[in-house]
């Protein structure tokens, strides 16, 4: 029988090595991004309770096995159960991701950091639980800036969508770095279960577009962080990993996926990404049509009782917005229409307001819907489409003109969706009363104003067990 020598292994990929590096070595001292952070993990979990209303979410959630239970488990916000990690994170992951409302990130890549929770809450707290750990919420909070730094700064340069591959896969890859980090791994155990999720490869992304879009979009950011759970603690048993994952000639994700390029890493990794994200404060949208949206509404005074008067409409959105939510034709279901530029402008148009519901079979039924898609036309401003990745603006600008049969017409145009960092004073205040909403319609009125508590003041938050934190969201 052959014997591995690991010690004549090759020295493990820099990519890898610079991501275990980080998440040992780097400590946040960024005040905007430790309260962002925290706005972020609280609207997240915002978003999980929310997610709650909808049985297609519900029918994911709970152990994989029905009526398997687990010792002190890991609870899930809102319900009854208590899980292993690995599903806990799955559970959590998929809550905070349904809705499409939780925390956006664009670039050459896009996603929404906020997934990588379902694997930072569910390995913090197992890890206080079962493995001594005392960690409080500063120790999760900075998982958390780590988390999304590294999906971000990877998703800068590097567009695994025009790959086909999914952008779960940088979830998987942040999250099982980060998890591996509060389960206790060491810094080659660290870099060893990031080279076995990158071996993983990644998935299509055949179910967030037509003809076969569907609810695995909602739940495959779940998947990835239970998946990154799983290979943190196989890590922390001393698995093998792959130095090479990524630079092995013919075999390594470099020369099977990226085409035989290595990864784009255009800036050090620090808190650049947190400081930086996108919340979706008033629209469950795709969110390079929150501008979009916001247009609409500009106009929905005027056009409310003139709709039958509307000649066409012209959209002028960002590149990326043209390969995502541009979408003519019939649209199957929910999961379809909350990614269409066309339907969400439509809804805004009519009813003045974009909710969940709206994408509801009963509003899609509304035949002034198709009425004012058949009237919209798209197209790329190119100037919209350089500013978005103009590193110092990241705008997501759309603008929306309506033109009426008499020939007048009436537009706007909006730059800097309300999540972004260039609005936070004006955003703080719906994201406080967005939170509200989603506690108070599933936990007591007494744990509602400890959440809200904990979310304004910020030192009674870090000292905070992460154990005692998920407690108050169990349903009782």
């Amino acid at each position: 029988m052959s014997h591995i020598n690991h010690n004549e292994r090759p020295a493990m990929d820099s990519a890898i090595q610079q991501m275990a590096d980080y998440v040992v070595d780097y400590q946040s001292q960024s005040s905007e991004a430790l309260e962002t952070a925290r706005y972020c993990l609280f609207d997240a979990l915002g978003c999980g309770l929310r997610a709650l209303h909808d049985e297609e979410c519900l029918k994911h959630l709970g152990p994989i096995v029905p009526g398997a239970t687990y010792d002190n488990g890991v609870p899930i916000p809102g319900t009854t159960f208590a899980l292993d990690p690995v599903h806990a994170a799955f559970n959590i992951g998929t809550q905070v991701r349904w809705l499409d409302y939780n925390d956006t990130w664009l670039a050459a890549e896009w996603g929404h950091p906020s997934d990588n929770l379902g694997a930072i809450l569910a390995c913090a707290d197992y890890a206080n639980r079962h493995l001594g750990q005392h960690y409080t919420m500063f120790d999760v909070v900075q998982a958390q800036i780590q988390a999304y730094e590294i999906q971000g700064i990877l998703a800068l340069e590097n567009s695994f969508n025009r790959l086909g591959i999914d952008h779960v896969i940088l979830v998987r890859i942040a999250s099982t770095a980060v998890a591996a980090k509060l389960l206790g791994a060491n810094r080659q155990q660290i870099a060893s279960a990031i080279s076995n999720a990158w071996i993983d490869g990644g998935a299509l992304r055949t179910y967030r577009h037509a003809p076969n879009t569907g609810w695995r979009k909602s739940w495959a950011a779940g998947d990835a962080t239970s998946r990154a759970v799983r290979h943190a603690l196989m890590a922390i048993k001393n698995e093998m990993g792959y130095p090479s994952a990524l630079s092995a000639e013919k075999w390594g994700f470099y020369d099977v996926i990226n085409r035989g390029k290595p990864f784009a890493v255009p800036r050090a990794y620090g808190s650049y990404v947190m400081e930086n994200i996108l919340f979706k404060v008033a629209f469950p949208v795709e969110f390079h049509a929150q501008t979009a949206v916001e247009c609409a509404l500009h106009l929905y005074e005027k056009c409310k009782q003139h709709i039958d008067d509307i000649e066409r409409i012209e959209l002028q959105t960002q590149e990326a917005a043209m390969r995502i939510i541009n979408k003519t034709g019939p649209l199957h279901n929910p999961a379809d229409r909350d990614h269409s530029l066309q339907y969400a402008v439509a809804v805004a148009l009519l009813y003045g307001k974009l909710e969940s519901h709206h994408y509801s079979n009963d509003t899609a039924a509304d035949p002034r819907i198709d009425q004012l898609r058949s009237l919209m036309h798209v197209a790329e401003n190119k100037q919209y489409s350089h500013d978005y990745l103009d590193a110092d603006k990241r705008s997501i600008a759309n603008a929306v003109k309506v033109i009426f049969k008499d020939g007048h017409h009436i537009d706007s145009e909006v730059h800097y969706p309300i999540g972004h960092r260039r609005r936070r004073d004006e955003a703080q205040p719906l994201l406080r009363q967005k939170l509200i909403q989603a506690i108070k319609a599933h936990l007591r009125d007494d744990v509602c104003l400890q959440l809200l508590t904990l979310l304004e003041d910020h030192e009674h938050f870090e000292q905070t067990r992460i154990c005692h934190f998920m407690d108050l969201w169990r349903s009782v």
